[in-house]
């Protein structure tokens, strides 16, 4: 069970961490547990020795401890060679997890037959064997979920998992207690030792870390066009989920820029609230830009906060709260406080084209954050997708969900008109009756102004709720 969770941050910089992948993970992960019982009993009929157990256990060492350091190249191939996210996500569970839980499986089967001495007492020893089994996984899955993914990093607990089952099949193989001394010994070695071996493989500037929510990856790069140097953060596949100039405070994505125009909008900002801080690159332009307005910041990963301040100059603030903890519980507890107190609410946690947290896109959501606003209040959204055809279902449900509480409805593509294309969709929500004129003089926001969408949005989806809010489904048309 431990592998499986640690195969959901394996998975994620490369195809996300959606319900596809994870249906990807349990399916493959149980259908080679049943093959491992299946063939570990067929074979402990034939050959029940010690020596073979020994050897199935090191089997599964060997190709966990191989796939530790060999995993960034399988899923760079598999996501080079396979457009689609399903196949992907199980080809990826296939290679990665497939074959050591396969030999996993074949342990408890032959070890409840070399411990059946007569049939009278088959039915203890298989109780005692399987409950001690599922305890382990038990303890195992908490402990690694809540404790050693985030403090010892995923590629060292890789090289954990095989060592444990390199003792255990040294345990069983030999009982010469110096021998499993200088085992134990070694291991530990090479257990301290295996991150530093992983950051020579990554380079001293490339920094992977574990955190509770994400696996995040920060490196300094050169930004496309102008080939300036930044610093970019990554923790789901497709994007680049936040990136700084390292020679300026200047906002390096557009998305970034065209959330100014919350200020054209709603003005005299006094109070506002961001859904999703990463790297909190419009945070910190918006407390430039305003110097009297405060910002509520919700980010559910701590550790992208400390990350924030460690590398993207994020700074203490009084004008700056945050709040770490899940966008939608955070709405849920401002409503039942039941006041109004935002004049504008940024949402930027749909930071990937492959995994969307719905509860934030649905109707019953929508409508929290009409609560919290202020009279006249807005909402911008920064969406990916499509405009037209199946790649837009997603930004076409999205948009009937925020017509179906707000007054007004617009979308900005960031990038260009073509409905087609898949691009970053600034969807602006108002709650007021007034109709704004997009005509502003301050050029930079009268040219995002102009990317003003006057197409036709079809009304072919239904909205989304709480019970129906099939976002993965819509995503996979994107990619």
């Amino acid at each position: 069970m431990a592998l499986e969770i640690l195969g959901s941050r394996i998975l994620a910089p490369y195809l996300g961490t959606s319900i596809i992948v994870w249906t990807s993970l349990i399916g493959v992960v149980m259908a080679s547990l049943s093959l491992g019982y299946f063939f570990g009993g067929k074979l402990a009929d034939k050959k029940p020795k010690y020596e073979a157990l020994s050897l199935i256990i090191l089997c599964a060492a060997i190709y966990i401890g191989l796939s530790a350091f060999l995993k960034e190249q399988v899923l760079i191939f598999i996501r080079a060679w396979s457009f689609d996210l399903r196949l992907s996500a199980i080809l990826a569970s296939l290679f990665l997890l497939s074959p050591p839980s396969l030999l996993l499986g074949m342990v408890s089967p032959y070890a409840v037959r070399l411990k059946v001495r007569s049939v009278n007492k088959s039915g203890k020893v298989t109780r005692n064997l399987y409950a001690i089994s599922t305890l382990g996984s038990i303890f195992g899955t908490f402990l690694a979920g809540f404790f050693l993914i985030a403090y010892f990093g995923h590629t060292m607990l890789l090289v954990g998992i095989a060592l444990v089952l390199l003792v255990a099949s040294l345990v069983v193989f030999s009982k010469d207690y110096k021998f499993r001394l200088f085992v134990f010994l070694f291991i530990i070695g090479s257990f301290w030792a295996s991150p530093q071996v992983a950051r020579n493989m990554r380079g001293k500037d490339f920094i992977d870390i574990d955190t509770n929510y994400n696996r995040v990856f920060i490196y300094n790069s050169n930004e496309p066009k102008t080939q300036r140097p930044i610093k970019v953060m990554v923790f789901d596949p497709k994007l680049t989920q936040a990136a700084m100039f390292l020679d300026s405070d200047e906002l390096v994505f557009g998305v970034n820029k065209f959330f100014r125009l919350g200020g054209y909008f709603k003005s005299d900002l006094k109070r506002t609230l961001m859904l999703g801080g990463a790297a909190y690159s419009y945070p910190k332009d918006f407390l430039n830009q305003y110097s009297s307005a405060r910002m509520d910041v919700v980010e559910i990963d701590p550790m992208l906060t400390d990350l924030a301040k460690r590398y993207f100059r994020l700074k203490e603030n009084d004008r700056l709260q945050v709040f770490h903890e899940d966008a939608r519980t955070f709405l849920n507890r401002q409503v039942r406080l039941g006041a109004n107190v935002y004049d504008l609410v940024y949402v930027d946690v749909f930071s990937s084209t492959s995994s969307i947290p719905f509860q934030v896109t649905t109707k019953e959501a929508v409508a929290d954050i009409f609560k919290l606003l202020e009279d006249n209040g807005v909402v911008l959204v920064n969406l990916i997708s499509t405009i037209d055809g199946d790649g837009g279902k997603f930004l076409r449900a999205q948009y009937q969900t925020y017509r179906s509480v707000f007054r007004q409805v617009y979308l900005f593509p960031v990038a260009n008109q073509d409905p087609t294309i898949a691009q970053n969709i600034v969807l602006v929500a108002m709650k007021g009756n007034k109709v704004p004129d997009f005509i502003s003089v301050d050029g930079e926001i009268n040219g995002y102004l102009s990317h003003l969408y006057k197409g036709a949005i079809s009304n072919d989806v239904p909205i989304l709720t709480d019970d129906y809010a099939p976002v993965d489904n819509y995503l996979l048309k994107i990619l």
